[in-house]
């Protein structure tokens, strides 16, 4: 997860505030996202997944296909 997620983050130019702000989830938990201390539940990565339009399955880097099982 850690990686992807930071990964769509930047690529949208984005900082983790801005993020929070369009997607509600809180910069601090963002942030322990994107260095895999913890593991976003359900509600909060289908609501990333939503906000970048790609699948759970790629957030959580279990494939390199974006649109996969989307």
């Amino acid at each position: 997860m850690k990686n992807n997620l930071r990964k769509l983050r930047k690529e949208r130019r984005m900082t983790q505030l801005a993020l929070q702000m369009q997607t509600g989830v809180e910069q601090a938990l963002l942030s322990k996202y994107e260095t895999g201390e913890r593991v976003p539940p359900t509600e909060t990565l289908l609501a990333l997944a939503d906000f970048f339009g790609v699948s759970i399955d790629y957030l959580l880097c279990r494939t390199e296909n974006p649109h996969i099982n989307r």
